[in-house]
């Protein structure tokens, strides 16, 4: 069963903010800056959509973009943002579940993979690889876990909160790089945020 956002979507930027401060939207910003012009972007769990105005800036026009975000009030703040001239289709679905056509570019992945078990972690995954182009770039961050004992109590208790509060099915971290390593994908840039909790990398898929 999807994780319900409904609960923290007035609330949801707000409260990352005063955890993390900038780290979060400074991870996006940083991804967002590989993406070039003309592109066809898959974003998949955008949450609130305001990456989507920040891609605006960097291009108000000459963009497609697929926008799919599963939490109903979450996708209603998300159509709200300014796109400028951008062609953008909302799609009010789980990633895996949703009809779209292969052929991009760009995949946009922020904070998605935390929420899932591995196994759900693979069926996504699989059907995000199905549906970039050869030598798209895949654009993911996340957190991990680099020996600090802060970031493993900081991540037990977001578990906990986004468990009650959404019912995520995650209680640990999957294994992201790993699924990226195993499809061989290229690291074409790569920033770590937030006392390396965070991690921003940029992929490329294989030729």
């Amino acid at each position: 069963m999807a994780a319900n956002f409904k609960n923290s979507a007035w609330f949801y930027d707000r409260l990352s903010r005063l955890v993390y401060g900038k780290a979060i939207v400074n991870t996006q910003l940083f991804l967002i800056s590989y993406i070039k012009p003309n592109s066809n972007i898959l974003i998949a769990g955008g949450g609130t959509g305001w990456i989507l105005e920040e891609i605006t800036r960097l291009y108000p026009s000459g963009l497609n973009i697929t926008y799919v975000e599963v939490a109903p009030d979450m996708m209603a703040l998300s159509r709200r943002r300014n796109t400028g001239n951008n062609q953008v289709t909302f799609i009010n679905n789980v990633i895996e579940k949703a009809s779209v056509s292969p052929d991009f570019d760009v995949a946009i992945t922020p904070f998605l993979f935390d929420n899932f078990t591995q196994q759900t972690l693979i069926t996504v995954f699989n059907k995000i690889h199905t549906l970039l182009k050869p030598g798209a770039l895949w654009l993911n961050c996340d957190f991990q876990l680099t020996g600090k004992w802060w970031q493993a109590f900081l991540l037990k208790s977001m578990f906990l909160f986004f468990r009650i509060v959404c019912g995520i099915e995650a209680s640990k971290l999957p294994e992201i790089v790993a699924r990226f390593n195993s499809q061989r994908y290229k690291v074409l840039g790569e920033r770590t945020l937030f006392g390396e909790f965070i991690l921003a990398r940029v992929y490329a898929k294989e030729e």
